[in-house]
């Protein structure tokens, strides 16, 4: 899709069924996304359609549905029987013989539209793609504005350029070539994996608790006395 929009532009709309890549299967907000003032939960795919300002509509009846399913239906039949007949075993004879092959479907099943306008909104030069398709999460800071992600440390790669609260919530975007980075008042800011801080411990030994003592047998406490 992001090589799509880069060549066309930015769509409308896109209209999709009701699966959980392309809508978040959370009824409720988390705390994190809370705090980062989002206001309805979306997945991954739904947020970076949100950046770009493009309606995302969900099929919900079964004809609905099976116009979303059409398509891939006659990829799944007709274009492995052509790719057959053509004598193709490997991906890449697939990949070069798949424009020729849409090219002859569009010519064959093609509508042609009420309006020739084209529908697309021209990609903004501000946007970058690599930072809206990504995986988005939510991070606490630590100790010297560290976080963690995926099992490693990172650190502001230029600390004196922004200034965060200790134990504060910020997100965290992974592009698709796996570029961690902070993302900050509609900014990218970036990072370096660095070592988890280690806890500084004393050097002076915790006094260890007394043995109990056993008292003598002349001690006074076990004097006996008698009681008449």
């Amino acid at each position: 899709m992001q090589q799509g929009i880069e060549k066309y532009g930015i769509p409308l709309g896109l209209y999709s069924d009701r699966h959980t890549i392309f809508r978040s299967p959370n009824e409720k907000l988390t705390l994190e996304q809370e705090l980062a003032g989002e206001t309805k939960p979306l997945s991954h795919f739904g947020k970076a359609m949100a950046d770009l300002h493009i309606e995302h509509i969900k099929a919900i009846t079964p004809q609905a549905k099976g116009r979303v399913e059409r398509l891939w239906q006659t990829f799944q039949d007709r274009l492995v029987i052509e790719l057959r007949l053509l004598g193709i075993k490997t991906l890449e004879e697939a990949n070069a013989a798949l424009p020729s092959l849409l090219q002859k479907h569009n010519h064959k099943f093609a509508i042609e539209p009420k309006m020739t306008v084209s529908a697309y909104l021209k990609l903004e030069p501000s946007i970058d793609l690599n930072h809206v398709f990504t995986l988005r999460n939510y991070r606490q800071l630590g100790t010297g504005n560290t976080l963690s992600y995926n099992g490693k440390c990172y650190t502001l790669a230029q600390p004196a350029s922004l200034r965060l609260d200790a134990k504060m919530t910020v997100e965290v975007r992974e592009t698709l070539t796996g570029d961690v980075l902070l993302w900050h008042q509609g900014q990218p800011w970036a990072l370096n994996e660095t070592q988890k801080p280690q806890r500084r411990t004393s050097g002076s030994k915790k006094a260890s608790s007394a043995s109990p003592r056993k008292p003598a047998q002349n001690h006074p406490w076990k004097t006996t006395y008698d009681t008449y």
